[in-house]
């Protein structure tokens, strides 16, 4: 799908909202930093670049919004499944956490294309939750990695090993992958390239051997035997002094100054948090390096890609998008998001040494406080989850509302086992007809179920089924529906 925004467009407000009026599949990457679930409240440093950034990240179910837990329960009870649990083995404020990601991870889901990635930024807090609702959203086999990032250098505790690491959730479902090499460590350079030519150049010895063993047989320097290569390219190479022949066999010589690097593997212990005096610091309590955001881009996106960040913050994502070439849209509820975006953009924009600019704004951004207007013809998810949804045809009842007239319609009584709970908050609201088997959202097909029942019913069985399969297993109270 085409995007419906321009290039460098920043929404402040509620991202919930932002995205719900984006173009389905319209965006290549998603690279963002949520909140953790830490529990506390941050604050940016005062008099810095973000002074008065701050947020709370303490969660409460009393916050959890109906309309989240009517679109996760009726089209993502996978998903759902996940927060019940979640509430179950930790508590209400998890649950609350990931619901609130739920609704957006579902929406993320839907703008992005179908061969794109997203990079989710936590900490061990929530990190396993996290990981189980993105299978339920994204697909089990889209996750790719669970990279971990050593943000400090020690963190000293008293009843258990030091935190010093936090995790990125990475899910793709195509192809774009740019392996990401960085320079060989000093010990590995000294154990490896340990020859020197008469330049002083470093290199190490590969030998010649083909795969398998089977390769083009001929005589070389008094050796006969099959070679990696053909005979007049080993004999070029050799007139070109990269051959090592002072061994018994001859050996191919490998510069270190040709070589492309290390390639990294899922433990990045290579890039540094920012420290206090560093040059990007703007102060934001949970600001991360640009050049962490960076490799996600250079990684998982190609020039003129468009990248998204539904939780700009301090517009780290926005000014690596722009480092890179790419594409980039991004939302936040902070006032101050779109100054500290503009002022970070400059300060790319200044060669090094250099004063300000001329005043004209290099990088335009532009800042909306209201949705959007979708193009797509109201398309409401990508493909792979399309069949899930169905358009209501009936006014939206709110879940109390809707409770207390199954209540009155049908007693308190779960009506597929019979069973009689003390209290309301036992039961569940779920559809006689799935979801998936086309079944609506509208009162009349709605249905009272204990947790077990509802469980077992899942999106597959329909009402009579379950009590079908509760009468077979001797499961239905006496006297049941």
């Amino acid at each position: 799908m085409k995007p419906n925004w321009h290039n460098r467009t920043l929404f402040q407000g509620d991202n919930l909202e932002f995205m719900q009026s984006m173009n389905s599949q319209s965006v290549h990457l998603i690279a963002t930093d949520p909140p953790f679930n830490k529990g506390k409240d941050f604050h940016a440093t005062p008099e810095s670049l973000a002074a008065g950034a701050s947020f709370d990240d303490r969660w409460s179910w009393d916050e959890v919004r109906d309309s989240w837990v009517d679109s996760i329960q009726d089209d993502h009870p996978a998903a759902w499944a996940v927060i019940d649990w979640s509430r179950m083995t930790y508590g209400d404020d998890m649950g609350a956490f990931l619901c609130f990601m739920a609704a957006r991870l579902i929406e993320m889901r839907r703008v992005l294309r179908d061969d794109g990635s997203i990079y989710l930024h936590c900490d061990p807090t929530a990190s396993h939750y996290l990981k189980a609702l993105m299978d339920a959203v994204f697909g089990r086999q889209q996750f790719r990695n669970d990279i971990v990032w050593k943000r400090f250098n020690f963190h000293a505790d008293a009843k258990r090993f030091g935190a010093i690491t936090d995790r990125i959730l990475f899910y793709s479902g195509g192809n774009t992958f740019n392996p990401v090499r960085v320079s060989y460590s000093d010990s590995y350079v000294k154990s490896k390239f340990t020859h020197e030519d008469e330049d002083g150049r470093r290199y190490r010895l590969d030998n010649l051997n083909p795969p398998g063993g089977r390769g083009p047989v001929y005589e070389f320097h008094g050796v006969t035997k099959p070679w990696r290569m053909t005979k007049d390219k080993i004999e070029r190479l050799d007139a070109e002094g990269r051959i090592y022949t002072k061994s018994r066999v001859p050996q191919l010589k490998r510069y270190l100054d040709e070589m492309p690097g290390q390639a990294i593997a899922d433990l990045w212990t290579d890039i540094s948090p920012i420290n206090p005096r560093a040059k990007e610091r703007t102060g934001y309590p949970t600001q991360k390096p640009l050049e962490l955001y960076r490799r996600i881009i250079r990684a998982s996106s190609n020039p003129g890609d468009i990248v998204f960040d539904p939780f700009a913050g301090c517009a780290t994502t926005c000014v690596a998008a722009e480092a890179e070439g790419r594409q980039w849209v991004a939302a936040d509820s902070w006032e101050g998001t779109l100054r500290v975006t503009q002022e970070r953009l400059e300060t790319l924009a200044r060669p090094a040494g250099t004063g300000e600019t001329s005043g004209l704004r290099l990088y335009p951004v532009v800042q909306r406080t209201e949705p959007l207007v979708r193009t797509d013809e109201g398309e409401v998810s990508a493909p792979p989850l399309k069949s899930v949804f169905r358009k209501r045809t009936a006014p939206t009842m709110k879940r109390e509302e809707m409770l207390a007239a199954l209540i009155e319609r049908d007693g308190l009584q779960c009506q597929g086992c019979g069973f009689v709970p003390p209290h309301k908050r036992h039961l569940e609201i779920d559809h006689k007809l799935p979801r998936s088997e086309g079944g609506s959202n509208d009162l009349d097909n709605r249905v009272l179920l204990c947790g077990p029942c509802n469980r077992a019913k899942s999106n597959t069985l329909t009402l009579t089924g379950l009590r079908k399969q509760n009468e077979r297993d001797g499961l239905m109270a006496s006297g049941g529906p």
